[in-house]
């Protein structure tokens, strides 16, 4: 008997060596480097006429660059005439401009990249080389000065504008006579011509200082305030910290390390961060303290009240004599509309909402608005389980009437005509086919004359013309090329813009996601995602899954719906033998509330079972899919569910590569849990409600191969939220894969090395291969990758 079975062990084992061998592949540098070619630096120079970002020059005339094999050229639009052209001669001007600079440019390769028009339309004007120029354009004569720290206008500057405001130390007034800023925690304003300074309020202390930007999980130096329209009021509040729990960060260096420590709030903390709103009268200093306790550290779009630069739920009348705001309770579950006198401070409620899971005014921007020369407001709400709005009096606070309604959502309102009493917003889910596709829609006051401003299939992005006559609609697929037209404000296109030119993309080698549908878990919901398949795909063939996520609960794993030539690394790292899935799971936002819902209270669901659902559906569909060899990985809440999923779903998922993972959210920042999960309720014996969100608390279940990584100076997701889980690891002793990125934020510095490092990972332990040592990206050109 024991030489039989001897017998037959050998038997098997040669089997086995046998099929191990037939399995067996081997991935190269060259497959490496091949891979390499998918990503965004290589591919997206390989993409033209793909972006119009308008210039309007009047209410009726733009400019835009143009991205054109060869380099950049300059179109202007005429709105009224339907016409479009080049802006300029491009090859006289490059000329003119040689001749001045001693060097030599092509009409494609001029060397700027905005420019103005004088008054009159007949000459142009530039920053070039460290000098200003001036050139006519009838005989393009060039007059240039030196300058020293001038920048041209348009594009370049007004992005270069956008992004001072976001990162700005002074928030200008509506006149831009003046600019309010903080120092020594209490609020100044200066005078922007002749620099005067002076102090309006002076019981600012630490931790208790006027319009602080700090959520704990994010902070900086700028004022959260909003100046009334006529400038010389300030709504803002006096920030207090006091008494709120600290977050500390040690560097990685030589000798003494050095310590971050700040405010930084957690759930279940009895004191997390309050606002006392105030009314600041600028010419007086005087400030105005609102009758009404402190509110919680919320808002209803984000989990800051600091957003898009200035302060989020805060709207002044265009009088100046009446501001209106949205206080949110400490666990997201209440809201309420208010208006104050900001001479007296005195507040009244107007609207009170109440959700059992959380509300939101928006689905990606706030949506309420307050519409003083009528005396009402435009609510948002889900309470129909949609996202729709509402028009109720702003006085007495009744509801007039439900302006839309259907199983769709209003998404953010463009703009508001109150004379027309027309309401421009972006909706979704209302048009045929997939529901996070975004269009441009028109609709009256009562909820009359919905109309469809923008019908091409796809995800649509808009630029308005200065009194939103016209506007630019730019829409595309994820595997649709962008185009770009122009229409007037009824939705009729004027003229036909761009086109984006793929041609040399697709004859790189390159191919786009494909879009899939899917049932959710429960069979029944339909889910939608993309899928990366290798471009040499051999269906005859096996191949291993990576499941790319990120659960939301604020977005989800797809993110924008819009065209892309690279979707960060899910092709490339397909080209290396595998099927890349994301789909967003019930659970994540652009659809109904209750599909939002789905795991409010049970972060620890982070739509996995969605997730798995997916897989197992499109592995039927495709049998190229091997749904025995499956690995995730995500970054952030991505983290989270990546390292979750090797432990709660051990026999589905084989591999795992978390990035800064909030792994419990007992300690990650307080508005982000409370939100999501609920307030903290710690039980008789010991346990709370959170309990089912703590990976650590599941390490027992752990069987795959698991890879942890954080950077040391994460101040978004601090490290010791993965610390905690890598020592019950030991605890259990389980093996798994620890890096650390010294002195790293949220995102790691050296990403080149963590995605040379996932990739490794996957290539070893999923297709079984030694991936070559140490591949270094960005060591070929451009284009040869591919």
């Amino acid at each position: 008997m024991r030489s039989a079975f001897k017998l037959l062990l050998v038997s098997l084992g040669i089997a086995l060596m046998t099929s191990l061998s037939v399995k067996a592949q081997v991935v190269t540098v060259d497959d490496y480097a091949r891979a390499e070619g998918f990503l965004r630096n290589y591919t997206a120079p390989l993409v033209f006429k793909d972006s119009v970002s308008p210039v309007w020059t009047s209410n009726s005339e733009m400019w835009y660059r143009n991205s054109v094999p060869g380099g950049m050229e300059f179109i202007q639009v005429d709105a009224e005439k339907g016409k479009r052209e080049r802006a300029f001669d491009h090859d006289r001007l490059a000329k003119a401009v040689s001749s001045q600079l001693d060097s030599t440019y092509t009409g494609l390769t001029l060397p700027f990249q905005s420019f103005e028009y004088s008054e009159d339309g007949k000459s142009i004007s530039f920053t070039a080389d460290s000098r200003f120029f001036t050139c006519t354009l009838n005989r393009y004569r060039c007059e240039s000065v030196e300058i020293s720290g001038r920048r041209g206008g348009g594009a370049e500057g007004d992005m270069a504008a956008m992004m001072r405001r976001f990162r700005a130390v002074e928030v200008a007034s509506p006149d831009d006579k003046m600019e309010a800023f903080i120092r020594g925690n209490n609020l100044w304003v200066r005078d922007k011509q002749t620099k005067e300074e002076r102090q309006l309020t002076t019981d600012g202390v630490e931790d208790f200082g006027y319009a602080t930007n700090n959520a704990g999980w994010t902070k900086g130096d700028g004022p959260v305030l909003v100046w009334s329209p006529d400038s010389k009021k300030i709504a803002t509040f006096q920030h207090d910290g006091r008494g709120v729990g600290e977050m500390y960060l040690v560097s990685a260096t030589t000798g003494h390390p050095e310590l971050q420590a700040w405010k930084y709030p957690l759930p279940g903390d009895s004191l997390i961060f309050r606002i006392e709103r105030v009314v600041i009268d600028v010419p007086s200093a005087t400030v105005v303290r609102l009758d009404m306790p402190p509110d919680a550290h919320r808002s209803t779009i984000t989990d800051h009240i600091a957003y898009q630069g200035g302060w989020a739920d805060v709207e002044w009348s265009k009088d100046s004599k009446e501001l209106s705001f949205v206080s949110s309770s400490r666990d997201h579950k209440d809201a309420w509309l208010r208006t104050t006198d900001p001479e007296t401070g005195v507040v009244k409620d107007i609207l009170h909402e109440h959700q059992d899971t959380f509300f939101e005014s928006g689905i990606g921007g706030l949506n309420w608005r307050f519409l003083s020369d009528s005396d009402e407001f435009i609510w948002f709400s889900q309470r129909d389980n949609w996202g729709h709005l509402y028009l109720y009096d702003q006085k007495t606070g009744a509801l007039k009437n439900q302006i839309t309604k259907g199983n769709w959502n209003v998404r953010t309102i463009q703009f508001i005509d109150e004379e027309t009493r027309e309401i421009y917003f972006v909706g979704s889910g209302r048009e045929n086919g997939d529901p996070y596709f975004t269009y441009l829609y028109r609709i009256n006051f009562d909820g009359t004359g919905l109309t469809l401003l923008t019908p091409d299939y796809g995800t649509h992005s808009y630029a308005f013309s200065p009194d939103r006559s016209f506007f630019v609609d730019t829409y595309s697929q994820p595997d649709v090329a962008p185009v770009s037209v122009l229409r007037s404000l009824d939705g009729k296109e004027i003229v036909a813009l761009e086109k984006a030119d793929i041609s040399a993309l697709i004859a790189s080698g390159w191919q786009p996601p494909q879009q899939v549908k899917v049932k959710g878990r429960d069979g029944k919901t339909d889910i939608y995602g993309l899928m990366y398949t290798p471009s040499n795909l051999d269906e005859s063939k096996k191949y291993p899954v990576l499941n790319y996520i990120y659960p939301g609960p604020q977005t989800g794993s797809v993110g924008g719906r819009s065209f892309t030539p690279s979707r960060s690394d899910k092709q490339a790292v397909a080209e290396l033998g595998f099927v890349v899935i994301e789909v967003d799971g019930m659970g994540t936002p652009g659809r109904s509330k209750s599909f939002h819902d789905t795991y409010y209270g049970n972060m620890g669901d982070n739509t996995l079972p969605d997730q798995i659902a997916a897989i197992k559906e499109l592995a039927s569909r495709h049998p190229y899919i091997d749904t025995d060899r499956v690995g995730i990985w995500g970054h952030s809440g991505g983290g989270f569910a990546s390292a979750a999923a090797l432990m709660r779903y051990p026999d589905f998922y084989d591999v795992a590569v978390s990035g800064a993972g909030n792994h419990d959210n007992r300690t990650y920042e307080d508005d982000w849990g409370e939100k999501w999960q609920g307030l903290l309720v710690e039980n008789e014996d010991g346990s709370t409600n959170y309990d089912n969100q703590a990976t650590q608390l599941v390490v027992d279940n752990l069987k795959g191969k698991l890879l942890i990584a954080h950077g040391t100076l994460d101040s978004n997701v601090p490290p010791n939220n993965t610390l905690v889980l890598v020592e019950k690891l030991m605890n259990a002793n389980k093996d798994f894969d620890l890096l650390m990125f010294p002195n790293s934020g949220h995102g790691f510095r050296q990403g080149d090395y963590w995605m040379r490092r996932r990739w490794d990972y996957f290539v070893k332990n999923l297709i079984g291969a030694e991936p070559p040592k140490e591949y270094t990206f960005g060591q070929r050109p451009p284009r040869e990758a591919l």
